[in-house]
């Protein structure tokens, strides 16, 4: 039997009891929990207003007093660059100065909510802030200076016009978030079949549009596309030149308001921009598609009709989705095409080109609050939904 205690080697002494205690190193002692520490507490609290004060004061002279650094715009951004990130390092630094003056306790529970302390300000200040003032000045008078209670809403709701932009938004909603999802998946889809440079150039093809503006967009497809010359003149426009060519006579089509022909055109120029980006994001999730489930399928005898119905779309369900309602809040806030093509003429109005016009063209503030506010109450439920989709797919994963 042997012992369980380790036998020294020969010749080695075996050491006391008292000195194999000594050598076991002592265990790490717990610190106190600390008091408040009111000087250190007031340089934190006073460096933190003062930094704020200073980066304030900077950019407001840039805007205001910009002969102070020599009317030099490179200049501005070079101080405006390092005051931006030195002076976020020093608010930081104040701001675990200020924390760590606290008691122990209290300290390691407002260290995280005290480093999101200016992100969630600015927040506030950029977002919460305006967003509370329109409402407010949505229950005001055209400049603002006094309460008429809702008669802005009465007047709004009163409008034919604004029912009228109300169905045109209905129907960009309704058209061209599923036709740019569509395209996305069907593109998307043909890509995969294609060699790895083709699927590369086809991809960038399509996908460039993205990198043009609306307003760039709207101008190249009126000049390109929807241009109208008088009978007798070269037509200019693509579908002029189709129609002339088969014995027909050119249309202004922006400005034929049946069935809403107008507005569907319009619409055609927005799918086009956001058709790439919805192939992008489609193709990523198709790719992810795991190739066993795929394989099975055909081993089971389904066609690729089949599998791309009950296989894939099934597995990138959360993707589409996702694409449909970020394109859907792009879409409730269409404005820049509207304006640089009709400005709402022809039965084109939106609630976003409504907005402009009232608040910028007619100085009605009030009912371009009003109008902001519908739309806000519009977008709510949309953004709720996408919330809760993404929590649902982190909680898959």
């Amino acid at each position: 039997m042997t012992s369980s205690h380790s036998t020294p080697p020969v010749g080695q002494d075996v050491p006391e009891d008292d000195e194999r205690v000594a050598d076991v190193a002592p265990a790490e002692t717990v610190p106190d929990d600390s008091g408040l520490q009111p000087v250190k507490l007031l340089i934190g609290v006073l460096g933190i207003a003062f930094t704020i004060w200073a980066l304030g004061n900077l950019f407001l002279a840039f805007a205001y007093y910009p002969g102070w650094f020599l009317g030099s715009k490179i200049l501005m951004g070079i101080l405006g660059l390092v005051a931006g990130i030195g002076g976020a390092a020093v608010l930081f630094w104040f701001i675990n100065l200020a924390v760590e003056a606290l008691p122990r306790r209290l300290e390691h529970g407002l260290v995280p909510y005290a480093f999101l302390l200016p992100g969630f300000s600015l927040i506030g200040l950029m977002l919460l802030y305006p967003t509370i003032q329109t409402i407010n000045y949505s229950f005001a008078n055209a400049d603002s200076t006094a309460y008429v209670g809702l008669q802005n809403y009465r007047d709004l709701f009163g409008n034919s016009a604004f029912w009228s932009a109300i169905l045109n938004n209905v129907l960009w909603i309704a058209i061209v978030p599923a036709v740019s999802v569509a395209i996305g998946v069907v593109v998307a889809v043909l890509a995969d079949k294609l060699s790895a440079g083709s699927e590369k150039w086809a991809k960038s093809f399509i996908f460039l549009p993205m990198a043009i503006s609306f307003v760039a967009a709207g101008a190249i497809w009126l000049t390109t596309v929807y241009a109208y010359q008088a009978p007798g003149r070269p037509q200019t426009g693509a579908l002029n030149a189709i129609v002339t060519q088969f014995g027909g006579q050119p249309q202004n089509w922006l400005s034929i308001d049946t069935a809403r022909l107008n507005s569907l055109l319009l619409m055609v120029i927005l799918i086009w921009l956001q058709a790439g980006f919805a192939m992008v994001l489609l193709s990523s999730a198709i790719k992810g598609v795991p190739e066993d489930t795929l394989e099975a399928a055909r081993i089971d005898g389904a066609s690729e009709w089949q599998i791309f119905w009950k296989v894939t779309i099934p597995q990138i369900k959360g993707t589409i989705i996702t694409v449909f309602i970020t394109v859907l809040i792009l879409v409730m806030k269409v404005f820049d095409i509207i304006y640089v093509l009709t400005n709402g003429r022809d039965n084109t109005d939106v609630i976003a080109n409504m907005f402009f016009n009232q608040l910028f063209a007619r100085g009605q503030a009030g009912i371009a609050s009003a109008l902001v506010v519908v739309l806000l109450v519009a977008v709510i439920p949309v953004l709720v939904y996408q919330v809760k989709q993404f929590r649902e797919q982190e909680a898959m994963r």
